[in-house]
């Protein structure tokens, strides 16, 4: 299928436990106990990693492993942007989710006049910076990149001047300043969350669907509800952390939280939010089959894979139709 390509991106440097570059070997073992034929039907490209830094010391705490991170955003934005300028539609799967922070860099770099939305569905809210990480750990940055955040407000860090100059550094990959505004982003099952990263959320009036209403309205409504909030954007990023799912169908990722998503709901909602058209681009992270002995974590995610795929091939081939 020429529309869309796959881009593996094993990188694993922004999570605090280690197997998630094995995430995206787990969903072709899982694709192939399913005799599904997915992988052979898509072009595919794999970014390289530096995974092998991780038997390196780390010379970051506040945001371990950035001056390696810093070089895989890049990588990811311009492999990213040049599949917009092929005229695919990139689909992002990738190890932890600091890996999204070159997602979105790739989306603006090559749409910079474009206003960007971006729905997040995750278990977490990834808004810390290295001011007020708990861990460093790098994958609850993502977001604080794509919207220049440092929250020195919460801060309970004081950085070196190495950290300063890399954290400038990875939030100026793709484009300077800002890729998305805080109006533009919706959130979906966030339940778990440090105190200076509800400041944000609460500061900002970022929206999030928790369980309660989630349940209450159902995935088809919230997928309307949360596209009509970015009515205003002419492009809208989806990127789907397998932590969202209740840890009960979970338990091959880093992070499992309970109260979230069943894997039907997963579906219907990535399936639902992927025929918009402006959904540009479809991200699945944090697949780590080392916790996971029956790798039914990937199982269920090549599930919700195959799904929100169907709705991209399908709308793909009638915006050929018609032009």
């Amino acid at each position: 299928m020429k529309n869309v390509k796959l881009i593996e991106v094993k990188s694993e440097l922004g999570a605090g436990t280690r197997g998630a570059s094995l995430g995206i070997d787990a969903l072709k073992i899982a694709c192939l106990d399913a005799g599904s034929d997915y992988f052979s039907r898509f072009n595919s490209i794999e970014v390289p990693n530096d995974n092998y830094v991780l038997f390196e010391k780390n010379l970051f705490p506040h945001a371990k492993y950035i001056d390696s991170i810093l070089l895989t955003l890049k990588t990811i934005s311009s492999t990213v942007a040049q599949t917009f300028e092929f005229r695919m539609f990139p689909l992002v799967l990738a190890g932890d989710h600091s890996n999204a922070a070159g997602t979105i860099a790739g989306i603006k770099a090559a749409h910079p006049d474009k206003r960007l939305g971006v729905i997040w569905i995750d278990a977490h809210s990834d808004i810390h910076s290295p001011y007020t990480t708990p861990s460093g750990n790098m994958h609850g940055m993502s977001l604080a990149i794509a919207l220049n955040e440092d929250n020195k407000e919460c801060k309970i860090h004081d950085l070196d001047p190495e950290t300063k100059f890399f954290w400038r550094s990875v939030k100026k990959v793709g484009v300077d300043g800002p890729k998305l505004a805080y109006d533009d982003l919706v959130y979906i099952m966030v339940r778990s969350f440090e105190e200076p990263e509800d400041y944000i959320m609460k500061k900002h009036n970022i929206k999030n669907y928790q369980f309660e209403e989630f349940n209450e309205k159902g995935p088809e409504m919230v997928a309307k509800e949360a596209l009509h909030r970015l009515k205003d954007c002419d492009l809208i990023y989806v990127s789907f952390d397998v932590d969202s799912l209740d840890s009960k169908f979970s338990k091959g990722t880093g992070t499992p939280v309970e109260i979230g998503l069943t894997v039907e709901q997963a579906k219907e909602l990535c399936s639902c939010l992927l025929k918009d058209e402006r959904v540009c681009c479809f991200e699945m992270v944090e697949i780590n089959p080392t916790l996971d002995t029956e790798n039914t974590m990937a199982e269920n995610a090549f599930e919700i894979l195959e799904a929100a795929t169907k709705s991209i091939v399908a709308r793909e081939a009638k915006i050929s139709t018609l032009a």
